[in-house]
């Protein structure tokens, strides 16, 4: 008998399908990635040397704890517990393989097929993809016209079958950092109905201000209903090595544990070290790395504020801008198939992160450096005289 797999999605996955774009480019200019959103540059010195010092040791390859290495969750508190000025503890995390499995195991802990979830738009596409492929209904919310959701807004989506919300800040697309007061007012909305308030704060470290994120982990009780989920790949340049966590309640992340045993037994060893020593050893390489990004970040702004060739910023933070392109006649996913095989520019098209087409794509300034943003927007000019006149 043959075996056919199950359709899970009409499509496929967004990065895939842009980077298959890649054999069609004309290879005229050398290639702007601004697609993929992970660092340009190796971990910390401190961390690689500590990596291979690991591997050399008889248990350097072996599993570690299901809640991951205790080293380096009781350093992840110590650093949390500092960022939020409030006190996060070791036994409130598991480390998973990275944030993308956070959300997944929270996720699949939560709810079952035909639960809702609210997702703030533009959403995140693999968060999105997870919750469909699992028989979760996404509710969209709609954002301000600055791209900041409203709790307001997001009361009038909840249903009996809401089992949680979720927020991205600073967001993937968008850029967006929600202000503090207003996750509060999420987080009370999410109390009042009893369901969860899932923020993934993979991007925490790339924002402008060293202020807290959020004042939640004060409240005694913000395990009930708070999930916050982290990613180390940005923030110690380590994206291969998968390494995130779940801060979450005992009930909760003993769940996840179960999930997490039957998918990986455990996150890679080596990913654990190499984030225990970036936490322990490189705090100062971790501060540079974030100026350099808000570095890139007002750049990109620089470059785009006169709107080249009818390009507009509508936002930008974290890893990313969120543009949008002056060719209303054209579908946005042909507008970024141009960009990539006849322009040599890969960015992600608004249609992966949207149910439908508002004319918009995803910037990601990780890879690029000044000049190639310069460049970039050089480029989106010459496009528009090419295709406007």
């Amino acid at each position: 008998m043959r075996l056919s797999p199950r359709t899970v999605q009409e499509i496929d996955s967004p990065m895939g399908a842009t980077y298959a774009l890649l054999a069609g480019r004309s290879g005229e200019r050398a290639l702007l990635d601004l697609a993929q959103a992970a660092p340009s540059y190796p971990p910390a010195p401190e961390m690689i040397e500590h990596v291979t010092k690991v591997a050399h040791e008889p248990n350097g390859a072996a599993y570690v704890p299901s809640p991951g290495l205790p080293r380096l969750r009781d350093a992840f508190a110590a650093d949390l517990s500092r960022g939020y000025q409030s006190p996060v503890g070791a036994d409130q995390m598991v480390v998973t393989a990275g944030c993308n499995q956070a959300f997944c195991l929270v996720a699949q802990a939560l709810t079952e097929p035909g639960d809702e979830v609210i997702e703030v738009l533009p959403y995140y596409f693999n968060y999105d993809m997870w919750l469909r492929m699992n028989g979760v209904v996404p509710r969209y919310l709609e954002p301000r016209p600055d791209l900041v959701p409203e709790p307001e807004a997001a009361e009038a989506l909840i249903t009996r079958r809401t089992k949680a919300i979720v927020l991205v800040t600073p967001g993937n697309p968008s850029g967006v950092t929600i202000p503090p007061d207003v996750i509060a007012d999420f987080y009370a909305l999410a109390k009042r109905h009893d369901i969860a308030l899932i923020v993934d704060e993979t991007y925490r470290s790339f924002r402008d201000t060293v202020r807290p994120a959020h004042d939640l982990f004060a409240d005694p009780d913000w395990a009930r209903t708070l999930v916050s989920l982290h990613s180390f790949s940005k923030d110690l340049a380590i994206p291969g090595y998968r390494v995130g966590a779940v801060v979450g309640s005992p009930e909760l992340n003993r769940e996840v544990m179960k999930l997490l045993d039957c998918v990986a037994i455990c996150p890679p060893r080596v990913g654990q070290e190499a984030a225990w020593a970036g936490l322990t050893s490189a705090q100062e390489w971790r501060r540079a790395r974030a100026d350099e990004a808000t570095e890139k970040r007002r750049w990109l702004e620089t470059v785009l504020a006169e709107r080249p060739g009818g390009f507009e910023l509508l936002s930008c933070g974290g890893f990313f801008g969120w543009v949008r392109h002056p060719f209303a006649d054209r579908g946005t996913d042909d507008v970024v198939r141009d960009l990539i095989t006849r322009y040599d520019t890969l960015v992600i098209p608004g249609t992966a992160f949207l149910p439908d087409d508002r004319q918009v794509f995803r910037v990601s300034f990780g890879n690029v450096d000044r000049a190639g943003l310069t460049e970039f927007a050089g480029r989106l000019e010459l496009m528009a005289k090419d295709l406007l006149g």
